[in-house]
């Protein structure tokens, strides 16, 4: 039988009201899901983040359903304790309720505790319906990278007064319609601070400051696995790009001269060839 669970998508709420933190890390596959699953972070993401960091895309625009399918089924896979999310790619519910319902229905039905999408003010009739089918909703304002286009690039939104009114009229938009957290990205401190302060629903920051009432990170940068500049909001907790390099290149020179494997990697036996 899986142990308890580390939370549910009720209790984030219940973390917010205590003045707790909820920590959120995405995950692409089993072996990440299980790295975050033994930690005391309660939510994992399955980010179409991975159309950058895993599938070599250059944006998340070009990531499918059936890509986000696969890879929440191996999250969940790996994940006993901690609740899934699985973002909704670019076009998977755009289009009407009716088709997000069926796209996050699926995500569901592959293990996800959830959806996420991005988006305002014009989704919430998408996110009404959603929470109405009985798919929990994570909203996503500031820097919606699938609209990066529209924006003019990944550029900090929310600094003039009229884009701050705006972001925290959607933010309670998308509260009343039923979300049960809202994901700011890349906006002011204080902004999000008002956000947060207005909200009753949890809010998770990325590049938006400390007074959200949690954080999340993708699991490439937080473990330095990505090579080159990184953004101002990210904090690395490893070098994993520089200590991966060199287990690497350690193991190319030990074969190359014969080190590995050694007799502690080799099985005995007689020697002889077996019969045919």
């Amino acid at each position: 039988m899986p142990s308890e669970p580390k939370t549910t998508i009720p209790g984030l709420r219940e973390i917010k009201a205590a003045g707790g933190k909820v920590r959120m890390v995405t995950a692409y596959d089993f072996s990440q899901a299980r790295l975050v699953d033994a930690t005391e972070i309660e939510l994992i993401l399955v980010g179409d983040s991975m159309g950058n960091v895993v599938l070599g895309y250059p944006s998340t625009i070009p990531v499918t359903m059936e890509e986000i399918l696969h890879h929440t089924k191996a999250v969940v896979r790996g994940a006993s304790r901690t609740p899934v999310i699985s973002d909704l790619p670019f076009l998977s519910y755009q289009v009407g309720p009716e088709e997000a319902v069926r796209n996050a229905g699926a995500c569901l039905k592959a293990g996800a505790s959830g959806v996420k999408l991005e988006g305002g003010a014009s989704f919430v009739p998408t996110v009404s319906r959603l929470v109405q089918a009985g798919i929990p909703v994570m909203g996503h304002l500031g820097l919606t990278p699938q609209r990066a286009l529209e924006m003019g690039g990944y550029k900090v939104q929310g600094r003039s007064e009229e884009d701050a009114r705006r972001i925290l009229d959607d933010a309670c938009e998308l509260q009343e319609a039923g979300a049960f957290a809202l994901l700011l990205e890349c906006v002011p401190a204080s902004l999000a601070a008002a956000v947060s302060a207005t909200l009753r629903i949890p809010t998770i920051g990325i590049g938006a400051g400390p007074a959200c009432d949690g954080q999340v990170l993708v699991f490439h940068d937080l473990l330095g696995l990505s090579p080159g500049p990184r953004p101002k909001f990210v904090k690395s907790y490893l070098n994993g790009w520089e200590l991966a390099g060199e287990a690497l290149g350690h193991f190319a020179r030990e074969v190359a001269e014969g080190v590995y494997p050694g007799e502690e990697h080799s099985y005995g036996g007689s020697g002889k060839p077996a019969k045919r």
